[in-house]
C-alpha cells in the first residue's frame, strides 16, 4: 500500500511512471491533494494536468475539502514513513532545503494511517468518470501550467 499526502503535487513524469507502476504491481495507491482551498493555483493546475494518468492506472486521488492542506507524509505497506517539509514535486526535490524525517515504525505507520484516513474522509474522490468532462478551460489551464511543471 501507498498512502501519500502532499500539499503541492505537481510530480514530474518519472514519479508518475513510478506511481504507476506500482499500481500496475497491485499495490493500492491513494492520493489526497489540496481541494479548491490552495495559495499556489498554478502548481494545482500542473498536478491536475497529470491526473488522468492516475487515474487510469487505478490509482484513487481525492481532494481535500475544509481549508488549505499543508501535511506532507507517506505510508508505504504499513510500516516505512516519511513525514515533512517536501512537497512531492521537483522544487522540493530539487531545489529547496527541505527537512523529511523517515522511519521504519508499524506504530507510527498506524498513527499516520488513522491521520490519512480521517482526512480522506474530508477529501472528495476524483472520480475517473467525472473526470473526463472538465470544462476546456480548466483543461487548457492544466495545459499551460504543465509547462511550468518543472520550476513548480
Amino acid at each position: 500500500t501507498i498512502e501519500l499526502t502532499t500539499a503541492y503535487f505537481a510530480p514530474r513524469p518519472m514519479f508518475v511512471e513510478a506511481l504507476r507502476a506500482a499500481a500496475d504491481r497491485g499495490v493500492s495507491v491513494e492520493i489526497i491533494v489540496p481541494g479548491p482551498h490552495i495559495d499556489k493555483g498554478l502548481v494545482r493546475s500542473a498536478g491536475r494536468a497529470v491526473l488522468a494518468q492516475l487515474l487510469d492506472a487505478d490509482i484513487s486521488i481525492y481532494e481535500y475539502q475544509p481549508t488549505m492542506l499543508h501535511a506532507k507524509t507517506l505510508v508505504i505497506d504499513g510500516r516505512w514513513c516519511s513525514i515533512g517539509s517536501a512537497n512531492f514535486d521537483n522544487r522540493s526535490f530539487a531545489l529547496n532545503d527541505e527537512a523529511t524525517l523517515c522511519v521504519q515504525s508499524e506504530r507510527v505507520a498506524e498513527q499516520l494511517a488513522t491521520a490519512f484516513a480521517a482526512d480522506r474522509d474530508l477529501s472528495t474522490r476524483i472520480e475517473p468518470s467525472r473526470w473526463t468532462w472538465r470544462s476546456p478551460v480548466e483543461r487548457a489551464t492544466e495545459a499551460v501550467a504543465t509547462l511550468t511543471r518543472r520550476e513548480l
